[in-house]
């Protein structure tokens, strides 16, 4: 009985082991730069230009539709569903005209960054 009992505890904790140390392709990033809707992102691929496009464009239906991206140095990174969400309620409560900067704490998986949280930098 004990013997089994043991060989219970010594699966389950190579179990807990395994899923705790597998090999994850996510990566926790904190990445500040400007957002931008998908639609005009390909012609803001620099964070400079980015800073240069304007709040009412991100929220016109569609572009506000095709999602968002934080542009940061020469790096694009879209959001996921979560982040857009988040990014949508960035863009309609701030005063800036143009280049809403932002700072987005997440996961990055290939260039989508899952996010966690995004406020926008003063």
């Amino acid at each position: 009985m004990i013997r089994k009992i043991s060989l219970a505890c010594v699966a389950l904790a190579l179990a807990a082991a395994f899923a705790y140390a597998k090999d994850d392709t996510k990566k926790t990033v904190k990445v500040t730069g400007y957002v931008i809707d998908n639609m005009c992102a390909g012609d803001h691929p620099s964070e400079d230009e980015a800073a240069g496009h304007s709040t009412s464009c991100a929220l016109m239906p569609k572009c506000a539709k095709s999602g968002y991206a934080v542009v940061a140095g020469d790096k694009s990174y879209k959001l996921d569903d979560n982040g857009n969400k988040l990014a949508a309620g960035v863009l309609k409560n701030t005063h800036t005209k143009k280049g809403v900067k932002v700072e987005v704490e997440g996961t990055l998986e290939g260039d989508t960054l899952h996010a966690d949280k995004l406020a926008e930098v003063k």
